[in-house]
């Protein structure tokens, strides 16, 4: 479904992404994990046409990302709150991105209503904009909304970070259920390596902008993980973060 070929990103003089070659065959669960830095969102944000690379393309279904519209119309995705609009209601944004995909408001309700546990009474019919949601609930808003469109392709940037243990425990069954059930070729970027192992089949694993494994998950992938980062973490000097990463 999705083909890496050459990409690289430099910014300053400083290679942050360099992935020569990568294949995501549809259906897979990939999971994306590496440190603050490691250049995730830089190649996530490739993937989706919203930075250009120095070098190389991307491919989903074969054809080329860049200048194509056509691969938008089964991919959804959420990297952060600069993806919603914040000065509408939840409500009104999800009418809004319903109404993008031919989906008239009573189908947005009844597909909301579906999310009732996932919301856990903190999105709907609070009186609130966007822009004054939590953390946690904006990204709520922005998964909620990936889920709206009944996507073929789900990518999301650190989905469990900002909230609650249960909403993490539902969010994960939901992309699981997506995976096994639907089809959905899924890809999370997570530093929780409990999560992304348990939802993940393939974890690819990326250090200073270099994809340096390729895991396919088993009982023993979260011990490697913890071991890696472990070790490295003890012995590796400070590291300027990218700018990109945190965006």
């Amino acid at each position: 479904m999705i083909e890496i070929k050459d990409l690289k990103k430099i910014y300053n003089g400083v290679t942050v992404v360099n992935v020569p070659h990568l294949e995501i065959k549809k259906g897979e669960s990939i999971g994306l994990v590496g440190n603050n830095g490691a250049g995730k969102t830089t190649l996530f944000r490739m993937m989706l046409d919203l930075i250009r690379p120095e070098r190389g393309e991307v491919l989903i279904n074969g054809e080329l990302v860049a200048g194509h519209e056509n691969w938008k119309n089964f991919t959804a995705s959420y990297l952060d709150e600069g993806f919603l609009i914040d000065y509408l209601t939840p409500e009104e944004y999800f009418y809004f991105i319903g109404g993008l995909h031919q989906q008239s408001p009573a189908h947005v309700d009844d597909f909301l209503s579906g999310l009732t546990d996932f919301f856990n009474g903190e999105i709907l019919k609070r009186g609130k904009y966007i822009r004054d949601l939590s953390k946690g609930n904006q990204c709520k808003v922005g998964v909620a909304s990936c889920l709206l469109q009944n996507p073929q392709l789900l990518m999301l940037d650190e989905p469990f970070a900002n909230i609650d243990p249960s909403t993490q425990f539902r969010l994960k069954n939901i992309v699981k259920d997506l995976n096994k059930n639907k089809g959905v070729t899924t890809l999370i970027s997570s530093h929780d390596l409990n999560h992304i192992t348990d939802v993940c089949d393939r974890i690819l694993l990326m250090e200073k902008g270099v994809i340096i494994k390729d895991i396919a998950t088993s009982s023993s992938t979260l011990s490697e993980l913890e071991n890696y980062f472990g070790v490295e973490q003890a012995f590796a000097a400070p590291v300027k973060i990218d700018e990109e990463e945190n965006h």
